[in-house]
């Protein structure tokens, strides 16, 4: 059975945001088609959207390698976040569903629960997972796109601790979920703001992924 394109074009993506594959690092499609057990066709196929996405990137005479992004373009990224979960925030209270509702206000009782605990790791992958939730129920499947995408990246580039306060980071998620459900777009866009500035304490960048601006100025062939 043919492995679709887009499978490993995750499974790419996942290794690059975890480190295996490195900046810098040349991605033949041999060696890949190899590791996933695949085609060089899905591979080819794959390496094209990865470097729409801007994690890898095209040098003359050593093909598709990771990019190396900027510290720049690191902190051009949470600006980003400031701006598109405010945003979904307010269409997801238009345009929400009940199943939507019921999904984040589980996620909210858990993270509650966890954050009571002080079980970090449930925390990190709750969070996202509310995120994430919170951007499908805009119903924008455009904005979805870019936050997913902005999502991965900044994942790829910074190192995400816990808030300092998570019991009060998840009273900041249950808030949200409220103005949702009510419909108040604005309230809902207000406490995202709010809530995405204040988490932004918790991301630290990842020196081994993250290019100085002095090496980026000339570039490379």
């Amino acid at each position: 059975m043919r492995i679709p394109a887009h499978a490993v074009c995750t499974a790419i993506r996942d290794d690059i945001v975890s480190g295996f594959f490195g900046p810098g690092g040349r991605l033949t499609e041999e060696v890949l088609a190899r590791r996933y057990g695949v085609s060089r066709v899905p591979v080819r196929e794959a390496l094209r959207t990865l470097e729409s996405e801007g994690f890898v990137t095209t040098r003359r005479h050593a093909g598709a390698c990771v990019a190396e992004p900027s510290e720049q373009e690191a902190a051009d990224l949470l600006e980003l976040r400031m701006l598109l979960e405010p945003l979904a925030a307010s269409r997801a209270a238009r345009r929400r569903t009940e199943a939507h509702l019921k999904v984040l206000r589980g996620l909210v009782r858990l993270g509650q629960e966890r954050a009571r605990r002080a079980q970090g790791e449930d925390l990190r992958a709750l969070g996202s997972w509310f995120h994430e939730t919170l951007s499908q129920a805009s119903g924008s499947p455009g904005l979805i796109a870019l936050v997913t995408q902005t999502r991965r990246k900044i994942a790829w580039m910074y190192e995400v601790g816990a808030p300092v306060r998570p019991v009060d980071s998840w009273a900041e998620h249950g808030a949200l979920v409220d103005a949702v459900a009510r419909g108040d777009a604005e309230r809902a866009r207000a406490l995202a703001a709010l809530h995405a500035e204040r988490a932004s304490g918790a991301f630290r960048p990842k020196a081994r992924t993250l290019q100085r601006a002095v090496n980026t100025a000339g570039g490379r062939n």
